[in-house]
């Protein structure tokens, strides 16, 4: 079994390195944006206020939405480009994690340049007027080292918020120490979320000693505290960076998985394999159900796990049931025509969604299907994951049963299953395939009116990846060979409270379970 520590030192080069990159470039990009804005707002009272509010604006919006939001945005431009001048760009990844945080970082920047350029006494500036300074002269040579204390101060803050901000940059596929933030809460491997928080914190700490050195140095005129504050920077930039730097040859394939134990493992069966026959892989974990399709239908990821529902649902926006062999006939032809995505076949089993109570639970309440619990819906509680409400399943299973819930939460998946087995909720939106069904000794209501579309766990492939050989046949030998007990097995050994393993080691017992190794 992995020492959770030792394996956190070992993805701790990558992690800390795209973070240090990521924070190190949002943060000089907002100073490059937001210090001429300033001085602009300075010169120009009217111009002031819609400056300040702007940026005060932007940071009312909550971190994780505004990296969301930039998601589409980028894709359809690089999509516009590619159309226009036959190449796009990613966007995936890096480039929206940079302009969002950008944005995140300009307000104490604007707020203290404009104060420090506000505060320079009147008296300095007519004695500058008065020796026969230009206008950028006396802003260069007075106004701006005057004001840089102030400045800094704002520069200290923006570079503690960016570092912060930076952790919830892994839903949209960029690699930073947020990766042992999400996948550690996941799995409750508190190791990694410990371990992330920490590297976060320390990153945030250094950055701001050593910008505070160059604060302290500008306010004293020294240039030898703002040389070594630079120099600290530049050096630890540097030296965090350069694994990325001598990575050796980029990725071939990219392994796509959204923010569940199962997708973990699924996703380190399919990379394993492809490793084994010499590939180069790269994952990309903790994708949200919307940015995982069109991060592949755009090419940015090379294949992934989804499910027939969320597809059919989500993708499609279905609303009807035609039963599971027509469901994952139609999504292969149609996913096909529309975005050239391959949809090479069910894995064996369904993940489907399903209403979970405690057994003892349900039978004192005379609840055996989801007719049942509308009935006694208004006296209890629902807990669901952090997607399900939102989702058009959710929609259909209302319309169908009139689901009135006293209360309706939504947790990570794995805080809700420890809220039902604390009573927090009475019932929750759980998932077939999932081995704490069994293990907590819950039971899955049925659903007579079939509202829940099926929900066969299915292999896609991106377009750029449509023909490629190599890569379709190392998935094929999975189609149809994993049953749902296997796969519960391989989630519970991964979730369950002791003796837990790693989604790679999981995913070499299942391969090895089947026969697949």
């Amino acid at each position: 079994m992995t020492d959770p520590f030792q394996q956190a030192l070992k993805l701790l080069p990558e992690y800390l390195g795209w973070h240090v990159l990521l924070s190190a470039s949002a943060l000089l990009l907002g100073l490059a944006i937001s210090l001429p804005m300033a001085i602009a707002a300075v010169r120009s009272p009217r111009l002031r206020w819609p400056v300040l509010a702007g940026a005060g604006l932007i940071q009312t919006i909550p971190s994780l939405a505004l990296l969301a939001l930039f998601f589409p945005l980028l894709l359809a431009a690089s999509r516009l480009a590619e159309a226009l001048f036959g190449q796009g760009f990613s966007a995936l990844g890096f480039l929206p994690s940079l302009l969002a945080l950008t944005l995140y970082s300009m307000l104490p920047i604007l707020r203290t340049a404009t104060t420090g350029l506000l505060g320079v006494d009147p008296a300095v500036r007519e004695a500058a007027d008065g020796v026969g300074m230009t206008p950028g002269q006396r802003l260069l040579r007075v106004e701006l080292p005057l004001a840089m204390p102030v400045i800094m101060a704002g520069v200290r803050t923006a570079a503690v918020w960016t570092i912060g901000a930076a952790t919830l940059s892994t839903p949209v596929g960029q690699t930073s120490l947020g990766n042992y933030i999400f996948s550690g809460l996941q799995t409750e491997n508190w190791v990694f979320v410990l371990f992330g928080c920490a590297a976060s914190a320390v990153l945030a700490i250094v950055a701001d000693q050593l910008l505070g050195l160059i604060e302290a140095g500008a306010a004293r005129r020294d240039r030898r505290r703002i040389s070594a504050g630079l120099a600290g920077l530049a050096l630890g930039v540097a030296v965090a960076v350069a694994p990325l730097v001598a990575g050796g040859k980029p990725a071939a394939y990219v392994v796509g998985a959204k923010n569940f134990s199962e997708q973990y493992v699924l996703a380190e069966l399919i990379a394993g394999r492809l490793e084994r026959g010499g590939a180069q892989v790269r994952r990309k974990e903790d994708l949200g159900s919307a940015v995982a399709y069109r991060a592949l239908a755009a090419g940015e990821i090379d294949v992934y796990v989804d499910y027939s529902g969320t597809l059919w649902s989500n993708v499609l926006g279905r609303t009807d049931n035609p039963g599971r062999a027509v469901v994952l006939s139609e999504l292969t032809k149609q996913l096909q025509a529309r975005d050239g995505v391959v949809v090479l076949g069910s894995l064996g089993f369904e993940n489907a969604y399903a209403f979970a109570m405690k057994r003892d639970r349900a039978e004192d309440l005379g609840v055996a299907d989801l007719a049942g619990l509308a009935r006694a819906a208004p006296h209890l509680k629902l807990g669901s994951d952090l997607e399900f409400l939102s989702r058009p399943e959710w929609k259909a299973v209302d319309a169908a049963y009139g689901l009135k819930f006293q209360s309706r939460r939504s947790y990570q998946p794995t805080f809700m299953y420890r809220a039902l087995g604390g009573g927090d909720v009475d019932v929750i939106s759980a998932f077939s395939s999932d081995g704490r069904i069994d293990a907590d000794g819950l039971v899955v209501l049925a659903d007579p009116k079939g509202a829940l579309p099926p929900y066969d766990a299915v292999v896609l492939v991106s377009p750029k990846r449509a023909g490629d050989r190599r890569l379709l046949a190392t998935l094929r030998p999975l189609i149809g060979k994993i049953p749902v007990e296997a796969m519960r097995s391989a989630n519970y050994s991964v979730d369950r409270d002791r003796g837990k393993i790693t989604p790679a080691e999981a995913a070499r017992r299942l391969e090895h379970r089947l026969g697949l190794d």
